[in-house]
């Protein structure tokens, strides 16, 4: 209601944000565990005199610096772009709290790009203390911006005191920073070794330096997912209350939890076994599983990160429909549609005859004919439900979730929209909003299915067209566009 919205047609944009945001994490906590795997293996070489594992180093540090530098800077600017776009209160929020973290999180990262390219590019050049600390500074460049970055991407899921103080430190140091700060420092660790694993096995022969590899990068990797167990429990005991019943409530993100858990066992494993029983192990086909598996589950675990939020964007501030808490009395009493900018203009240039004084008389709302009422239950969807929810087809989709209900049962669900289900943001606006609201979702209701018993009594016929309840109705083709954002 602050911002315009952004409309991706059944996708949602916030999958856009998640698929994004993966792709970038995957390559960033290379960023910083290929640092360190970097400046470790550079000591080493150096200490042992051993060129030859010298020059695959370097190798590998081209490589490193097309993933993590160029594919990393590219997603981590879309990430910027699609969160402006599809959560644009959130990240004032966050840019407005963090300025300052912000500032010397860029600041680092200035850092590690100027001693990444140094590194790489004067490598024959240079003595070998200064390739050292080049790899050094970088090291403990990437992994500090790792922890600035985790001080404000917790604070989404655990705002800790700063909702009463308003201090930058509470905010930052909340409580689910030292969790996710040991927690993702183990996965850049484990993540790490295994894209060290899979370049290796596939630019080095077999023999003698692959195999010193394999065992110069199992240790991380095994210390990784100790990193990973230790933060992931506090991460758990941590969690705000609804959060953690989030877990228990929804049968998804309980078997997401349970699969992030039974992944990284399993990788821990075959890497341990491998190590201790296998000294030959390292190929390709068994360093691309184990690689798979690894994504996988890092992927699934950052879903598991979002989705536990609900039904906030940020803890007990900015609700997923992209409103301050606080707001919501004011807006249930005055009207979301009235209280948004971008709304309140809409209705008055499509909708004349409700606005009186320059405010919405939301009496005549019940005065406009059925399909401009569906019209205008279409915004109100737009900018109270299409953060999280497709229409028809997509992802969570509103209308598999309405067979057979009436505008009268929609309208009763609505208004009570977080008793049944906690992690949904309350209702924000006026009775007669959710009205229009339901006879729009009674649209996409699709009918009930006729082998299925009902209660009795439950069936009922719809308001607007005299049909069962459910059927699908023509009501919202012929109604106006409400404004978009493309």
């Amino acid at each position: 209601m602050h911002f315009p919205w952004w409309y991706v047609p059944g996708f949602t944009a916030p999958m856009l944000i998640a698929i994004i945001a993966v792709l970038h994490v995957l390559v960033a906590h290379y960023a910083v565990g290929g640092g360190f795997f970097l400046a470790r293996e550079i000591t080493f070489a150096h200490r042992t005199k051993d060129r030859e594992y010298l020059q695959y180093l370097h190798r590998h540090a081209g490589f490193f610096i097309l993933i993590t530098v160029v594919f990393g800077a590219i997603t981590g600017v879309g990430i910027w772009w699609t969160i402006g776009l599809a959560s644009p209160l959130a990240t004032a929020l966050l840019i407005q709290v963090f300025v300052f973290g912000w500032a010397t999180e860029w600041v680092f990262f200035v850092m590690e790009l100027t001693s990444a390219f140094l590194l790489y590019y004067t490598w024959t050049h240079v003595p070998r203390w200064l390739r050292e600390s080049l790899a050094w500074i970088y090291a403990v460049a990437a992994w500090i911006s790792l922890v600035l970055i985790t001080g404000i991407t917790s604070f989404m899921l655990h705002s800790g005191s700063w909702p009463e103080t308003r201090n930058f430190w509470h905010a930052f140091f909340n409580p689910q920073f030292w969790p996710q700060v040991i927690a993702r420092t183990g996965a850049a660790f484990l993540l790490t070794a295994l894209y060290v694993f899979l370049h290796a096995s596939l630019f080095l022969p077999v023999g003698r330096l692959r195999e010193l590899v394999q065992k110069r990068a199992s240790l991380p990797s095994l210390l990784g997912v100790s990193f990973i167990g230790v933060g992931g429990l506090m991460w758990f005991l941590l969690l705000p209350e609804s959060s953690a019943a989030v877990i228990l409530a929804a049968p998804v993100i309980t078997a997401f939890v349970a699969s992030v858990i039974g992944l990284t066992i399993l990788v821990f494993g075959m890497v341990f076994i491998a190590s201790t029983r296998s000294p030959g192990w390292l190929n390709p086909g068994f360093a691309g599983l184990i690689f798979i598996l690894g994504l996988a589950a890092f992927s699934l675990a950052e879903f598991v990160r979002e989705a536990v939020r609900k039904p906030f964007i940020v803890d007990r501030v900015v609700l997923g429909n992209q409103i301050f808490k606080e707001e919501i009395p004011k807006l249930r009493q005055e009207g979301y549609l009235q209280k948004g900018i971008w709304t309140r203009y809409y209705v008055a240039e499509k909708f004349p005859q409700l606005v009186e004084g320059g405010n919405i008389n939301y009496q005549r709302v019940r005065d406009l004919s059925p399909s401009e009422r569906v019209a205008l239950g279409e915004v109100l969807f737009m900018y109270h439900c299409n953060d999280c929810h497709a229409k028809s087809v997509g992802y969570s989709a509103v209308a598999p979730l309405l067979h057979g209900m009436s505008p009268e049962k929609l309208k009763e669900f609505l208004v009570n929209l977080n008793e049944p289900y906690f992690y949904m943001p309350p209702w924000c606006g006026r009775e007669e909003e959710a009205e229009v609201l339901a006879e729009f979702l009674a649209t996409l209701a699709p009918p009930w299915p006729q082998n299925l018993p009902r209660a009795a009594g439950f069936e009922t016929e719809s308001v607007l067209s005299g049909e069962p309840t459910g059927s699908p109705q023509s009501l919202a083709a012929s109604s106006p566009e409400p404004t978009r954002k493309r």
